[in-house]
Formats: C-alpha cells, structure tokens, sequence
C-alpha cells in the first residue's frame, strides 16, 4: 500500500547515548549490524574507544547533560539524523532523600532527565526538515511505581515518560515518531554503579540482555512509518512486581 514505509535501517544515521556499555552498546551493536552508521557516547573515554573499536562505529566523548557537549556531537554527526536513542541514564545514588547531597540530586536530573531534552531538541529541529525520524527515550519500570530509595531516580524517569508523551503530539504533524522504551531488571551496569547489591546468578541468567535490548530497538526501527508504539514496556518474567 502506498505511504505505507517500512524503515531500513540500512545507511541510516543513528545516535545512541550511553553506548559504551550495557543497552546502549547492545543497540549499537543490532543497529551498525542493519547497516546503520553509529554514533555512540557517553563520558568514559576508554570505554568509548574500545567499544567503538569492537563494534566500528564512530564514538565521541560527551555528557549529555552539557548542552555545549550535545553541540559538538551534532556538528560531528552532520545536518542529518535519523534515529536518536536516548540511552544514558543511571541510578547515580539509590538512597533516602535525606541522605542524597543537592549535587548527587542535580546530576541524577541531568543525566536521565534533562540530558534527554537537550538531545530530543536538536534531534528535533534536523527531523522536522527531513519529515522523517525516530526518537526513543529508555524510561524505567521505576516512573509507574514507587520503591523507597528511589525518589530522584523515579522522579526523572517518570517526566522522562511524560516528556516523550507530549513530544510525540508536537512531533506526529511532522512524521517523526517518538516512543518510551521502558525496561525493568536487566543485565547492565546498573546495580553496581548504584551501590546496590547483584542480582545472583540464576536471576541475572533471565534478565534482558543488551543483545535483547538491541533487537527490540531495531523492531522498533524497521516498523512500518505510519505506526508508532507510544511506549513499550518490557520486563522478566523472573521480576515479581505486587502490586503490579
């Protein structure tokens, strides 16, 4: 049927934050092997480099809190853009409220919050002259319920889902489409760099991979244009959530 599109990855220009390591290196991964180019970043240098040298794909070192940073990863990339994966998040620090200082608050908002506004705008801007584009913003199971300790964490999660809902309606006039990805338990960075203890094995064994998470971004991809999924969530079976 005619307008119905399907997009092929296949030289497409995509962007993936955070994509050293854990999601954000299974989508570079599934993506540069569609035939995508790729770009991938995050702030560790060394992890950046060695990733970009496993998969070939292009990398720059960047915080995507920084809109000064964003900046020079778009003049790299060039004027155009086709997917952008906001991927870089983390726990920063899984406490009491109370015993959170303000700059462990404030980089908590940047890093999965605000970091993906700032890309989304420029994404934005080069989408709507091409009347095509794909933006996906990685929430967590965190913004639909609330566990203590997690307060900051799920306050930028959940206005991450409510950011993403109202830029799709900005956005559909223009044909960009623009989905939530929202994964619970997997087998990434996540816990370590928060603090909080390791999953045992068995359960870590029925995570979602990044290898996974990397084939279900790159369904999301090559859906066929006219359709949307406003969000996905996606979870073990191994996790029990009560109430659910």
């Amino acid at each position: 049927m005619k307008g119905n599109k399907i997009m092929d990855c296949s030289g497409k220009i995509a962007v993936v934050t955070g994509g050293g390591t854990g999601y954000g290196y299974g989508m570079a991964q599934a993506l540069k092997a569609r035939g995508a180019r790729v770009w991938i970043t995050g702030r560790r240098r060394e992890v950046l480099e060695k990733a970009a040298a496993e998969l070939q794909v292009d990398y720059l070192p960047a915080d995507v809190g920084s809109p000064a940073d964003w900046d020079r990863l778009f003049a790299a990339v060039g004027p155009r853009l086709d997917i952008l994966v906001n991927n870089a998040g983390g726990g920063i620090k899984i406490a009491p409220l109370t015993e959170q200082d303000d700059a462990e608050i404030l980089q908590s908002l940047h890093t999965n919050l605000l970091g993906a506004i700032l890309g989304c705008k420029r994404a934005a801007q080069r989408m709507k002259t091409a009347r095509s584009g794909l933006i996906v913003n990685v929430s967590s199971i965190c913004a639909h319920y609330g566990w203590p300790n997690f307060s900051v964490y799920t306050a930028a999660k959940a206005g991450l889902d409510k950011f993403s809902r109202t830029l799709y309606t900005e956005l559909r006039p223009y044909n960009i489409r623009v989905t939530v990805v929202t994964p619970s338990w997997g087998s990434t960075e996540f816990s370590r760099a928060a603090g909080l203890p390791e999953a045992a094995p068995a359960a870590a064994a029925k995570m979602m991979s990044p290898a996974e998470m990397g084939r279900l971004i790159v369904r999301l991809c090559e859906f066929p244009e006219h359709l949307v999924f406003p969000e996905v969530m996606v979870q073990p079976l191994e996790q029990e959530i009560v109430p659910f």
